[in-house]
């Protein structure tokens, strides 16, 4: 599913220069660390936030970010750097001999699936890989939690009352009802197709997940503070 996004959006190269300075700000501070001798499967903490269409992930995802000071990656933004061939190069060229090996092993082990993988999914799984190889992070949709690794990382889902998501896409988007209805459809079907097509899994497989939350009972605040208290017990 290739994004509708370009890099020559005003509004998301913004956010796009404003995710990699706090990616670069991440990946300096990680220089005095002394990272193990061998790493061929270990990649930075992260977070992955799925949601059903018109569930707001990215107020969860923002308010994540926001108490653990990482970076947020959304949908937008991983379309964009998967998309922008300077930006991914940018993001390779701060890997070093040992990262590029790591990199390279986990790709054409994805690459090497019975499902048919894409020019697009290709280089959203290297961004993915790369970005999470270098820093802790956020990320908000796009199966990310399928593509990295299982060992590694907390994985959410947020849900939501169909006639609240419908209401929410109706507003964002300045929808009827009945377009706003039509719209979460059409998504849902190509949402569906992508995980079928990419990963072969039923998109609302609840076992992907470590936690699912229902966002007509908890805020989003609430939400992100659930998220991370499961993720601390899990860890305990």
């Amino acid at each position: 599913m290739p994004s509708r996004l370009s890099s020559t959006d005003p509004a998301i190269a913004r956010q796009v220069e404003r995710q990699m300075r706090n990616w670069e700000l991440a990946s300096t501070q990680r220089v005095t660390e002394t990272l193990p001798s061998q790493s061929t499967s270990l990649v930075e903490d992260f977070i992955c936030v799925s949601r059903q269409v018109g569930a707001d992930g990215r107020r969860v995802a923002k308010a994540l970010g926001n108490r653990l000071g990482w970076p947020v990656f959304d949908r937008e933004i991983l379309d964009v750097m998967a998309g922008d061939d300077t930006v991914r190069r940018q993001i390779y060229a701060s890997m070093d001999g040992r990262d590029l090996s790591w990199w390279e092993e986990a790709l054409r082990s994805l690459m090497q699936s019975e499902f048919v993988r894409n020019d697009y999914f290709r280089k959203l799984s290297e961004t993915l890989l790369s970005l999470t190889r270098q820093s802790h992070c956020i990320l908000v949709g796009r199966g990310a939690d399928l593509v990295l690794p299982t060992e590694v990382g907390f994985r959410a889902r947020l849900v939501a009352p169909i006639a609240i998501r419908e209401k929410r896409l109706a507003d964002i988007h300045c929808l009827t009802s009945n377009e706003a209805r039509q719209y979460l459809k059409r998504v849902e079907v190509e949402r569906r197709r992508f995980f079928h097509n990419h990963f072969g899994v039923d998109l609302e497989d609840p076992t992907r997940y470590d936690m699912t939350i229902n966002l007509d009972r908890f805020s989003c605040d609430d939400a992100a503070g659930l998220i991370l208290q499961a993720r601390a017990l899990r860890a305990a």
